[in-house]
C-alpha cells in the first residue's frame, strides 16, 4: 500500500491511497474462497461452484464487501504510521473496485492542531471577595414567608391597592360579540401588577372599590404569543367582587417546622448561608476560569477543525431543543430554527472548541491524570447534586464506557483549570460598587415589604 498526504490547511489533510492490484487480488481470492463454501447455485453442489460462476453471479456483492475492508485497513494503518490525531469523521467518495487494477481512493480528514507548549504560570487574575450578607439571607427567609402566605378577604370598604389580590369574574368580547377564545371565567384570583393578566387589568382595577362592574379594553399586539388574540382588541366585562390581602406567617421557629429537616429559624439561616457561600465559590471559580481563557485565547493562536465547531453547534442546538421541549413548546413556535441558532452561536461554538483544545494541550503537556480517589469524589459530588445514590451514578457509567471516558476527560479539564488558577498571580478585589449598590437596594426593598 502507498499513501500520500497533502496538506489542505494546518488541520485538514487529504490522504491518497493506492492499494496494489496484487493485494486487491489477494483479498478477492479470500472472499471468493469463503463464498464458495456457502453459496447455493442451482446445478452445482455446494463447495464445487467454479470461480467464474461465482464472479458472474456475485461479483457486485463481493466487491461491495471487499472494498470497505480494504479502505478501513489502509486507513487504520495510515493513522498509526503517521500518528494522525483525527477529529470528526473521515470524508470520502470511494470508487468501485476494479479487479484488473490497483485500488486508488482519497480520504479527507481533520486533525487536532499542533502548537507549542503553553506558558500559563503567573497569569494575572482578579478574585472578587464575595461575602454573604445578612440582607441576602433575610431576603430568602422572606421568600419562604411568601410561599406560606395566605390570602384573606378585606372586610373594610377601601379601593384596590398595588399590593392587593382581587377576586373577579370576566368575559371578553370582540366587536361587541361574545368571543369563544375569551369565555366567561368566574371567581378568578389575580394579583395586581402580576403578569398573569394583561397590564390593563391592573391599571383599571387599581383604585376601584368592590363590588363594581367595569369594562377593560385590551389591544393585543400583532406579535402576541397567542395567535387567537394576535392583533385583536378585546373588551372585557369585569366584575370586581372582593379584595384579598396576602397575610405573611409570623417569623418564628414554627414557620420552618413544615420544611422537613429544620427545627429552628436559625437552622434555616445557617443552611441558606452555606448554600450562598457555595454559590459564591462557584461564581468565583467561573470568573477566574473566564479570565484564564480570555488570557490564553489571546495568547495561543491556531486553526480550529471545522468538525469540532460543528460538534459544539450540534450540542448547543440539542440543548436548545430540549429546553423548549421541557416547556412544552418548540424552536419553531418561538420563531427560531436550527439554522438560525447555528449562525447565531457559531462564534460561541468556536471559542468552546478552542477551550477544549487548549485544555487538552495542557493535560498532555503536564501529564495530568485522574486518580481513583478523585474519580470517586467526583461521583459523590454528582450524586449530591442530583440527589441520587452514588451507586446509581457508578452503575450508569459502568454500563457506558464511552460516557465514562468522556466524563473522565471533563474532570481532567477541570483539573487543568485548577492548576492554571493555582499557578496564577491572584489579586483579591472588592465587589464592584455598582453591584453593592444594587444589593443594597434589594435589601431595602425586602425590608419595606416585610414591614
Amino acid at each position: 500500500m502507498q499513501v500520500k498526504i497533502e496538506d489542505k490547511s494546518s488541520v485538514k489533510k487529504v490522504l491518497s491511497f493506492e492499494i496494489s492490484k496484487e493485494d486487491v487480488t489477494k483479498e478477492l481470492n479470500i472472499a471468493y474462497k469463503e463464498l464458495k463454501k456457502k453459496a447455493d447455485v442451482k446445478g452445482f453442489r455446494k463447495g464445487k461452484i467454479p470461480r467464474k460462476v461465482l464472479e458472474n453471479r456475485f461479483s457486485k456483492d463481493v466487491h461491495a464487501d471487499v472494498a470497505p475492508r480494504l479502505i478501513q485497513e489502509a486507513f487504520i494503518e495510515a493513522i498509526k504510521e503517521h500518528d494522525l490525531k483525527i477529529v470528526g469523521g473521515p470524508q470520502m467518495d470511494p470508487p468501485p473496485l476494479d479487479p484488473e487494477n490497483a485500488y486508488i481512493f482519497d480520504i479527507t480528514v481533520e486533525i487536532k492542531p499542533e502548537f507549542d507548549d503553553i506558558e500559563f504560570e503567573g497569569i494575572a487574575l482578579e478574585q472578587t471577595k464575595y461575602e454573604v450578607s445578612d440582607g441576602e439571607i433575610e431576603s430568602q427567609i422572606y421568600m419562604i414567608q411568601k410561599t406560606m402566605a395566605k390570602k384573606e378577604t378585606v372586610k373594610e370598604e377601601r379601593p384596590v391597592k398595588a399590593s392587593d389580590f382581587v377576586l373577579i369574574d370576566y368575559e371578553g368580547f370582540l366587536n361587541g360579540e361574545s368571543f369563544d377564545k375569551t369565555p366567561k371565567i368566574e371567581n378568578y384570583v389575580m394579583g395586581i401588577g402580576k403578569e398573569a393578566m394583561p397590564e390593563e387589568f391592573s391599571e383599571k382595577l387599581t383604585g376601584v372599590i368592590p363590588v363594581q362592574d367595569l369594562e377593560i379594553e385590551v389591544p393585543y399586539p400583532d406579535d402576541y404569543h397567542d395567535e387567537n388574540l394576535r392583533g385583536k382588541t378585546i373588551v372585557y366585562k369585569v366584575t370586581l367582587k372582593e379584595i384579598q390581602e396576602e397575610i405573611l406567617p409570623e417569623l418564628n421557629d414554627d414557620l420552618v417546622k413544615d420544611l422537613g429537616k429544620f427545627e429552628t429559624l436559625d437552622d434555616v439561616r445557617a443552611s441558606i448561608r452555606e448554600n450562598l457561600e457555595k454559590g459564591y465559590e462557584q461564581r468565583i471559580k467561573h470568573e477566574l476560569s473566564e479570565q484564564v481563557f480570555q488570557n490564553l485565547l489571546e495568547k495561543v493562536e491556531f486553526e480550529v477543525p471545522e468538525a469540532m465547531v460543528e460538534g459544539e453547534l450540534n450540542g448547543i442546538t440539542m440543548e436548545a431543543e430540549q429546553a423548549y421541549s421541557a416547556n412544552n413548546t418548540t424552536l419553531e413556535a418561538a420563531g427560531l430554527s436550527k439554522d438560525m441558532l447555528r449562525t447565531q452561536y457559531r462564534d460561541v461554538a468556536e471559542k468552546q472548541a478552542r477551550r477544549h483544545l487548549i485544555l487538552d494541550k495542557i493535560i498532555t503537556q503536564e501529564t495530568l491524570e485522574l486518580t481513583d480517589e478523585e474519580l470517586e469524589k467526583s461521583f459523590e459530588e454528582m450524586a449530591v447534586g442530583m440527589n441520587a445514590p452514588v451507586d446509581s451514578i457508578k452503575n450508569y457509567f459502568n454500563t457506558d464506557s464511552k460516557q465514562l471516558e468522556y466524563y473522565k476527560h471533563t474532570q481532567l479539564e477541570k483539573k487543568a483549570v485548577d492548576l492554571i488558577i493555582e499557578k496564577g498571580s491572584v489579586t483579591e478585589i472588592e465587589p464592584d460598587a455598582v453591584e453593592e449598590g444594587a444589593e443594597a437596594k434589594e435589601e431595602d426593598a425586602s425590608k419595606e415589604e416585610t414591614e
